[in-house]
This record gives C-alpha cells, sequence and structure tokens, in this order.
C-alpha cells in the first residue's frame, strides 16, 4: 500500500506529491491517517528557508490530528487509555529524550537539546520517512505523548491546539493575570486568538488587541477583546493613549507579543505598567533585534521580560480542553479549508495573511 505526502525540496518552491511505501509500524509506534493538518505560521517560515532546524526533503507540517491505523504492540495516551484502532488522536508535536537535565532535572523539556519536532526537524529522506503532517498517513515515534479525543469533534477544529494552542497556554502557565487585570495581546492571528480565551479564562477586564488585519481584529470581538486598535489606522502615540485611558495611565499588567516582529517588542514593552509581564511568543525564526533602555524599560520598571518557547504536553492538553470547551467558537477560527494537493496555495495565502487559519484535509 502506497500514500502520498507533499515534500519540501527546495525553499520557495512548489511542494510535490511524492509516493511513500506504507510499512508496518514497529517498536511501538502508530501509523495514524491524518484527518487534518494545520498550516501554521512557522510553516511559511520553514517554506522560505528561515528556520535553522529545517532538513531537507522533509514533509511539512507539525500541527496534526488523526485515526490510529495501525499499531506497533501495546500503547497507551498520556491518561492510561489503552490506545485502539480506530482511535482519534491528537500528539505532542515534539519528541524528547527525557533523560537530559532539562528534561529530568528542571521539568522543563521543551528545552530538551535532544528535541526533535515532526515537520520542522527531520527529513523524509530515512524510513519510516512519513514524519510530517501534510500527508495521508504519519508514523509517530514510540516516545510521542498522545491524547486520546473521546468527545466528538471536527478535526480541522482541534488540530491548532497541537501548537498555537499550546505554546498559549505554556505562556499563561508561566504568568498568570489577576481577576480585573489588563491584558495586551499584540497580533491578531491564531496565538492572539487563543490569549484572549486564556485571559478571558484568567479574569482578565481588558483584553486589547493591535493589529493590522479588518477581518482578524474583527474575529478577535468575536472571540471576547474588549478593545481592538487597528495599526494602520493609529500612530504608535494614539494606541499608548487609548490604553493609558483603559488602564487608568498606569498600563497593561500583562502584554502578550504574537507577533514576530522587533517593532512589537519596541512599542509593546512600554504599554505594560511598573511591575507588569511581557511575554514574546511570535518569533518562531530568527527576525532581527530590538534596541531596549535597561533602565527606564526594563529595571526602572521592574518589568518580567520573559520569552515563551514552544509547549510541552501539560499545554497541549491545556489547550486542547480549551477548545473541546468552546468548539463553536474555535470553528470560526479556521476560514480556509483546503486539498493537500494545495499544500503550497495554503502556505502562499497564510504568508499573504489572506486566511486567519488554514487546514489541510488528505
Amino acid at each position: 500500500m502506497k500514500a502520498y505526502a507533499m515534500v519540501l525540496e527546495e525553499f520557495n518552491k512548489p511542494l510535490r506529491a511524492k509516493e511513500f511505501e506504507l510499512i508496518k509500524p514497529s517498536d511501538g509506534e502508530l501509523l495514524v491517517k491524518i484527518e487534518a493538518a494545520g498550516v501554521c505560521g512557522s510553516d511559511v517560515h520553514i517554506f522560505k528557508g528561515n528556520d535553522p532546524r529545517t532538513k531537507l526533503p522533509m514533509i511539512l507540517g507539525h500541527e496534526g490530528v488523526g485515526r490510529v491505523y495501525a499499531i506497533s504492540g501495546i500503547c497507551f495516551d498520556v491518561n492510561g487509555e489503552k490506545i485502539k484502532e480506530g482511535d482519534f488522536i491528537i500528539w505532542d508535536r515534539g519528541v524528547t529524550c527525557g533523560k537530559c537535565y532539562f528534561c529530568a532535572v528542571k521539568k522543563e523539556p521543551y528545552l530538551c537539546p535532544n528535541r526533535w519536532t515532526y515537520g520542522i526537524s527531520v527529513s523524509c529522506m530515512a524510513p519510516p520517512h512519513l514524519r510530517g503532517c501534510y500527508s495521508e498517513y504519519i508514523y509517530l515515534h514510540k516516545d510521542t505523548k498522545v491524547l486520546k479525543i473521546k468527545e466528538n469533534i471536527e478535526p480541522e477544529v482541534l488540530v491548532s491546539a497541537s501548537c498555537s494552542g499550546a505554546t498559549c497556554a505554556h505562556a499563561f502557565d508561566i504568568v498568570s493575570p489577576d481577576f480585573g487585570d489588563s491584558v495586551l495581546i499584540q497580533g491578531p492571528g491564531p496565538i492572539g486568538l487563543y490569549a484572549i480565551i486564556f485571559a478571558k479564562l484568567k479574569g482578565a477586564r481588558n483584553i486589547i488587541v493591535i493589529g493590522g488585519t479588518k477581518e482578524r481584529l474583527k474575529m478577535c470581538e468575536e472571540f471576547g477583546a474588549t478593545h481592538v486598535l487597528d495599526r494602520n489606522s493609529t500612530t504608535s502615540e494614539q494606541r499608548k493613549e487609548i490604553i493609558m485611558d483603559i488602564t487608568s495611565g498606569r498600563g497593561v499588567d500583562l502584554a502578550i507579543e504574537a507577533v514576530g516582529h522587533p517593532s512589537a517588542v519596541s512599542e509593546g514593552i512600554k504599554l505594560v505598567r511598573n511591575g507588569g509581564s511581557y511575554l514574546s511568543l511570535g518569533f518562531g525564526d530568527p527576525n532581527g533585534s530590538v534596541t531596549l533602555d535597561c533602565y527606564y524599560d526594563i529595571v526602572r520598571k521592574n518589568l518580567r521580560y520573559q520569552g515563551v518557547w514552544v509547549s510541552d504536553t501539560k499545554h497541549l492538553n491545556m489547550a486542547v480542553n480549551v477548545v473541546l470547551q468552546n468548539k463553536e467558537l474555535f470553528k470560526k477560527m479556521i476560514t480556509n479549508i483546503y486539498k493537500l494537493t494545495d499544500a503550497t496555495k495554503a502556505l502562499e495565502d497564510m504568508g499573504n495573511r489572506n486566511t486567519i487559519k488554514s487546514v489541510l484535509k488528505p
């Protein structure tokens, strides 16, 4: 039996459909039939050659959900549920060693130096080849953390939980706003939408979003943003005046950067109150630097400036539960569904911001 996948062979060149022979999974692996693959902003960075982890040729796609097609041995999900053929599952996109200093001592597996990621840091050259979600099938390594999904949910609605949702959950696991706090979100994309939901769940009173796409800002209001500011029709000074007015002149308690551009950092830090927190999630690839005044911007403000790198299985579980409790809302986030063979078009549309969240369906 053969399956096809969309393969990136050259940066900035169309993905090629290639056939691979399916083999029986071994060594505790699962063979999963993909039901939906998310098109992430990180995929666009990889497509353009901006991610230093990329190993060509490779099958893109680190966001995936599917049904178990074949099993090697006896496998269990993270809840201790036995996995059977036909089960609907989602999985942690990163595979870690579990033995290094960061995994075993610091309990920060997202910093594991041996961590590898489906659809990002593994080539399709060696068997079993299918290690990315832009495919009809994927082989899940025996060390992959899996969640069985028992509830009825459309696969395209859940798929973003594995990256955008999990990364955002990691951010709110690091810093949790108090009830009544003000939260600023820079970037109205999928991470920004998840941030709105998490901020609401934490009891934030004011949820302010800055973005440059009207359709995305409208979606943010539907998700629960109390204020949206179009950066194309306001200046940074005007935005600062509005935010200071909302927060009684203090600034926001927490700001989430979900843009991946230095200009957002320069603006956002100045909008955080003394003693507040600034979390940077958006830099999925090297994209420049920013100059900060160490005294006024950081020390004098007693500011917490925190980077947020990927996520672990705890955060995936948090994101999955958020989606399962807000199915209809997250369904609105899926603005484009493509055939697997149209993966290049999906990447181009995501890069041009012609979509909020795109999904491939084999």
